[in-house]
């Protein structure tokens, strides 16, 4: 049981690790806090505690996830779709 909260601790770290490349604020800031907050809770013990983290990781994951197809998506609106204001 262990060995596969590990793994799945480490798959979370390396998942969030390889999304906070592009980071708005920069890929060093989101791999400090990365780092400090697993460092935060490298000694719990409790499996329960521990899928709570991990499920809690996984929710950052998915906000990331949001943020940057919202800013894909707000980049292509600007590119490929002119204001009305410019054509009235």
């Amino acid at each position: 049981m262990a060995n596969s909260l590990r793994r799945e601790v480490l798959n979370l770290y390396k998942n969030l690790l390889f999304l906070g490349r592009d980071y708005p604020k920069g890929a060093d800031y989101f791999k400090r806090r990365l780092k400090n907050v697993f460092l935060k809770n490298k000694d719990v013990k409790d499996p329960e505690k521990i899928k709570e983290l991990i499920a809690r990781g996984e929710f950052v994951m998915k906000e990331l996830e949001a943020l940057y197809f919202l800013r894909k998506y707000r980049a292509m609106k600007q590119r490929y779709y002119s204001d009305t204001k410019e054509t009235n």
